[in-house]
């Protein structure tokens, strides 16, 4: 099982919303959900949905690509 400090790092959601001055409350307001899921999502515990993130990328207007971390990083 893996432990936080082992755990994948897959999205680069908490990073896109800095970068573009967003924050996790306006993202949860904006899609309709809980804070603290978009809190899992930005730490990598848990991930949205395909469906989810294309409308993240979206709301954001940024490639989808931009919001996942490539195998190499």
């Amino acid at each position: 099982m893996e432990t936080k400090t082992e755990r994948q790092k897959l999205n680069r959601i908490k990073a896109v919303l800095a970068e573009t001055g967003h924050t996790g409350k306006w993202l949860a307001e904006q899609l309709g959900k809980d804070p603290v899921t978009v809190s899992k999502w930005c730490t990598n515990t848990s991930q949205p949905d395909l469906y989810t993130l294309s409308k993240i990328a979206e709301l954001i207007n940024i490639n989808i690509k931009d919001l996942l971390r490539s195998a190499n990083s």
